[in-house]
């Protein structure tokens, strides 16, 4: 008689709930961003299931309740059907979770197969059990009575399975990951438990429902941004991967903002409000990525738009009042995919070395040969990785070229611009054009400057052992590798480990517009400079340079870009202007040095505008430090 009481407590709420909840998993799934996967397949199978069980449950007590000519053999299928479809759920967790796991065959094909064993042999007697009267039957009454349970002992069963699973190979999955599967677990058990004990058979369906929840939050969310409404960059190549593998094309926008990427900053409000309209004006269905702080690329299907390249046109006319309100310099990229890039899933990196190539403020459509490019930008990234793992100092990869640099005052050869070059098997010998930024970006420059700097001091000592006059060989530095705290100690010991004088070796560095920046450089500076180095400012006149700020760092040098030289050529207000400031740096006894001096009439003018140095193609091209012996005197 006791699966009579189960009948008569029974509410539709607990299973309508369970439907709404379901259809809003699929609205959820359906206008936000899910990680396409073999996991997320068999999830939505599991929420479909879950829908179905819930209304077939509702149907089988409606239909109950409203038999009256004592046949009952529909309730009996509906009944089966019911039970199928919970245990098609509790057989898809067990595949689901096998899925998360990545269990290899050996380990995979005996759960699956016991799985399966346990989930067919449920089926089949409570099938059984019904035709033959031993489990739930209906009297001649309509009463129910309770029989064999078949479905405690098959929960039970999968329950164990389960359990098995995620005690067994718990180290697969990440513990707060496995902690929410335990906790869901363990309350869909006591709601069934407690639904026991109270003669309910209301929630039974809602039980199943908890450990879905937990899925769709734990496993498949992947929030947007809610500023700018973008993804991150695992979403990005989910979404490459799912649409290669169907053979969708589609097209891309990036952006990329330098100036936020090296700030470090986010982006405005205003700005964040000119992204997200622009995502959402130009392109249907189009997704938003934000790679890094300042950069964000834009992917749409390229059959739901195939006027892209107008609507890009549009976008582009629509861009610039947007830079002329917001004066961030940038840099665009837009294409259609390309088998080849989808194939490896590197659109980021493809960009990126397409970015190297470009001017500021310039717009770039992808084309056949960026490919063979980013081969080669592929091919010296990992060429860089591997200088940096190997940490040999005297890395054969890294050459050191000088430039000699003229003394104005002494009328010799005794100083020196240290350059760096590489030589790679497969490219021969590459100037500093095509790897400096990218070794940068990635991380790389310290190693490289590492093995430069101790290659510079120990062919100085060679120098100076033969008797030769050194003054001092400046080596470029980045301000990227100034920001660590040991840099002035690391810098300093390598030059002692050589056995030179520390005066011997200069530094030079580039402006920077960032306010930390400048603090470091400060502080940088003033440890070093206690050590005897001197410092240049490298390409004066190339940037926005803030005279105030400057003047305020310790320079010793002060390096006239080649630009000026060439302003100087075009006509004499430029060479008033050029050679006043020279003259107020001379003033400051700061020593000036021209670049890119390349002809006699560059001498003579450079020589008029407070010159202490000289440096160009007149005098040298770079050549291998080793032939500076050919330049300098002897004492």
């Amino acid at each position: 008689m006791g699966a009579q009481i189960y009948f008569d407590n029974y509410s539709p709420v607990g299973d309508l709930t369970v439907v709404a909840t379901c259809l809003v998993i699929f609205i959820l799934l359906g206008t936000s961003y899910v990680n396409k996967t073999r996991a997320f397949a068999i999830y939505v199978n599991i929420v479909s299931f879950l829908t179905l069980a819930a209304l077939c449950d509702v149907i089988y007590h409606t239909l109950y309740t409203h038999v009256t000519d004592g046949n009952y053999g529909v309730v009996y299928v509906l009944r089966v059907v019911y039970h199928a479809l919970l245990f098609s759920n509790l057989l898809l967790y067990v595949v689901y979770v096998v899925e998360l796991q990545r269990l290899e065959k050996d380990k995979k094909a005996p759960v699956m197969l016991l799985a399966t064993l346990t989930y067919l042999t449920v089926i089949v007697t409570d099938i059984i059990t019904s035709v033959t009267g031993t489990g739930f039957k209906l009297d001649e009454t309509g009463t129910a009575v309770s029989g064999q349970n078949v479905f405690f002992y098959g929960y039970l069963a999968f329950m164990v399975i389960i359990g098995f699973l995620m005690i067994a190979y718990r180290k697969r999955l990440f513990m707060r990951v496995m902690m929410g599967f335990y906790g869901t677990a363990m309350i869909s058990f006591l709601i069934l438990f407690q639904q026991g004990r109270h003669g309910q058979s209301s929630y039974t369906v809602v039980s199943f429902l908890f450990p879905t929840l937990a899925m769709l939050y734990l496993i498949h969310s992947t929030p947007y941004d809610v500023e700018i409404g973008s993804l991150s960059i695992q979403a990005l190549e989910d979404t490459v991967r799912y649409h290669y593998k169907r053979g969708q094309d589609m097209v891309f926008m990036s952006l990329f903002l330098p100036e936020l990427e090296s700030e470090g900053r986010r982006f405005s409000k205003n700005l964040q409000e000119a992204i997200r309209r622009f995502s959402a004006e130009f392109f249907k269905d189009a997704t938003l990525f934000q790679v890094s702080n300042g950069h964000v690329i834009l992917f749409a299907k390229l059959s739901k738009n195939l006027d892209y390249q107008e609507k890009e046109r549009m976008m582009l006319e629509a861009f610039q009042p947007e830079y002329e309100k917001f004066r961030y310099d940038y840099k665009i990229v837009r294409g259609t995919t390309i088998d080849e890039i989808s194939q490896r899933n590197a659109y980021v990196s493809f960009i990126k070395s397409i970015h190297l190539k470009m001017k500021i403020n310039s717009v770039h459509e992808v084309e056949a040969g960026d490919i063979e490019k980013f081969e080669e930008y592929e091919y010296i990234l990992s060429e860089l990785n591997d200088v940096t793992k190997k940490q040999d100092p005297f890395d054969p990869r890294v050459l050191v070229y000088c430039q000699p640099v003229y003394n104005l005052r002494t009328k010799t050869y005794d100083t020196a611009e240290a350059l760096m070059r590489l030589k790679l098997p497969k490219l021969g010998l590459i100037t500093p054009d095509k790897f400096i930024q990218l070794a940068e970006e990635s991380g790389n420059i310290h190693s490289l400057t590492k093995v430069l700097l101790r290659k510079t001091c120990t062919e100085i000592g060679a120098l100076l052992a033969d008797g030769f006059e050194v003054n001092r060989v400046s080596v470029n530095v980045s301000v990227i590798e100034m920001r660590e705290e040991g840099f002035s100690n690391e810098v300093s010991e390598i030059i002692r480990e050589c056995g030179i004088p520390q005066e011997k070796i200069a530094i030079e560095i580039t402006e920077s517009q960032s306010e930390n920046d400048f603090y470091t450089l400060k502080n940088r500076i003033g440890e070093l400079k206690d050590k005897g180095i001197k410092f240049y400012l490298d390409d004066f006149g190339t940037g926005y340079s803030n005279m105030e700020r400057i003047l305020e760092l310790p320079f010793d040098i002060i390096k006239f870009d080649r630009a000026l030289v060439l302003a100087c050529n075009a006509n004499e207000r430029s060479e008033k202007m050029v050679g006043s400031l020279a003259n107020m740096f001379s003033d400051l006894d700061y020593s000036v040095l021209y670049e890119g001096i390349e002809t006699d009439g560059d001498e003579r003018r450079c020589e008029g505008m407070y010159a202490t140095y000289l440096q160009g193609y007149k005098y040298s091209k770079p050549v291998p430090i080793t032939e500076l012996r050919n330049f300098f005197s002897k004492a």
